[in-house]
């Protein structure tokens, strides 16, 4: 007997763990653009759920039923976990932003399939906030490398990065429940590394370890979201624990990305100076020395709104009762033009103060970018 012909069987590979989005997501439910299986990465995107009910709709921005549908707040999380939208995205612009990026780029997915009490996008979808993602990828790395290449080198250094161009790639939406969607967050990540002026940014409030694969050479910032324990659990719905956010930052750090903290939103509550030092403490305990050189953090006090005030007091009243304090908070208008409601001004100022000065006390080397 010839044993070439019979080589020995490979062995068995252990079964695939949990994804990151098993117990968030599982869809049954997929509305999608006409043009949606014109494009790969939305013939790939279907594949993966192929006993989901499609839908067609002429756009993923207005789908009756839907969106503007007052009657499913109560079934606020239930849509999250069974429906997923599919689109083309039809404007590639970019905003200028001087915070967490020097541009936002435009998005790849909108809407998460977590559930943040304070989230702003629920704001422009209506009364339900399932996770669309963009097919056109392609479209949109051409755009951003096009963007990076008209910017040329960046001479002027400021608070965003000193060296390079900062391009916001999930300003609408979690990178990291996006990346276990589709490849478009690998493929932007991967992009990153071939543009010589350019670094992608995201925040994330989910440990997807799978971006530990994509070799980001350091041109990937990771921001993830961090707020005390008891708050995160009312406010912070259906995330990962704040303990699993802070233990992935090594990991991170080891496979490449920049990995920088986001205390976001700020929520003032009685003793809150407490919770964050204890908070603080956790972050200085469960981080290396690599970590820490490279740390830093942007602080941003809540924004809130009294449309998502009002859809907020139907499905989770208990934290509205937290986030709304009309007593301390006032109306302001946004860079963007919306009137939102935020902590009173000198009231603000002098609470951003005692947080940065309390970080300064547990976090010494933890480099404030900006905060407000």
């Amino acid at each position: 007997m010839n044993l070439d012909l019979f080589p020995p069987e490979p062995p068995a590979r252990p079964p695939p763990g949990p994804g990151p989005l098993d117990r968030l997501l599982k869809v049954s439910r997929i509305y999608l653009e006409p043009a949606v299986e014109e494009h790969a990465r939305g013939r790939e995107i279907l594949a993966r759920f192929p006993d989901a009910e499609r839908v067609v709709v002429p756009s993923h921005q207005n789908i009756p039923g839907l969106f503007g549908n007052a009657g499913n707040v109560e079934s606020w999380n239930r849509i999250k976990g069974s429906t997923l939208v599919l689109g083309v995205k039809k404007t590639l612009s970019f905003i200028a932003n001087d915070r967490s990026s020097d541009f936002i780029a435009p998005s790849t997915a909108n809407g998460c399939v977590m559930a943040c009490a304070y989230c702003y996008v629920p704001r422009n979808k209506g009364y339900a906030n399932p996770v669309t993602v963009f097919v056109n990828i392609d479209g949109i790395a051409a755009a951003l490398r096009k963007h990076a290449h008209k910017r040329g080198p960046k001479l002027v250094h400021n608070t965003v990065d000193p060296r390079y161009w900062v391009y916001d790639i999930g300003c609408n939406s979690d990178c990291s429940a996006d990346a276990a969607l589709s490849d478009n967050v690998k493929d932007l990540v991967r992009l990153f590394t071939t543009l010589p002026n350019a670094k992608g940014s995201f925040a994330t409030k989910l440990v997807n370890r799978e971006l530990l694969t994509y070799e980001p050479k350091g041109k990937t910032r990771v921001r993830f979201s961090l707020m005390p324990h008891a708050q995160a659990k009312l406010l912070d719905v259906r995330t990962d624990p704040i303990a699993e956010r802070i233990a992935a930052i090594d990991d991170f750090v080891a496979a490449g990305y920049e990995v920088h903290l986001n205390f976001s939103p700020v929520v003032l509550q009685e003793g809150w100076q407490d919770a964050y030092a204890e908070l603080f403490q956790q972050v200085d305990d469960g981080i290396g020395a690599a970590a820490k050189a490279q740390l830093a953090c942007e602080i941003i006090f809540l924004t809130h709104n009294a449309g998502l005030h009002e859809v907020n007091l139907r499905w989770h009243p208990k934290a509205e009762a937290v986030l709304w304090t009309p007593d301390i908070q006032e109306t302001k208008v946004s860079q963007g033009g919306g009137v939102n409601v935020r902590y009173r001004t000198g009231f603000k100022g002098r609470h951003v103060a005692e947080f940065q000065e309390l970080l300064a006390r547990h976090l010494p080397y933890c480099r404030v970018r900006y905060a407000f």
